[in-house]
């Protein structure tokens, strides 16, 4: 166990991390070809570069809790909720 034990709290706030530092690159979370774009791009400056790693970073450690909490039997909300009225498939 990676030592979450309130993974809604946890989930919480590292989504509000991510979140930050995707506004922080300029991508929108629901459009995959943008964080992909971000994550694989050097942008210039140190600050930029810094955002990117720690999104990166991030968006890892999410993955990580959602694995945790599917072998526990819990199901992790999404990242980005979906648009209203869009179709689950």
């Amino acid at each position: 166990m990676s030592g979450f034990e309130h993974y809604d709290r946890e989930l919480a706030e590292l989504d509000n991390e991510i979140r930050h530092y995707a506004t922080v690159c300029g991508i929108d979370l629901a459009k995959r070809h943008e964080i992909d774009a971000c994550l694989r791009q050097h942008h210039d400056g140190r600050a930029a570069d810094k955002a990117r790693e720690s999104l990166h970073g991030l968006l890892i450690l999410r993955l990580k809790l959602e694995a945790e909490m599917l072998n526990l039997g819990f199901a992790p909300p999404p990242l980005v909720p979906p648009a209203p009225g869009a179709s689950e498939y």
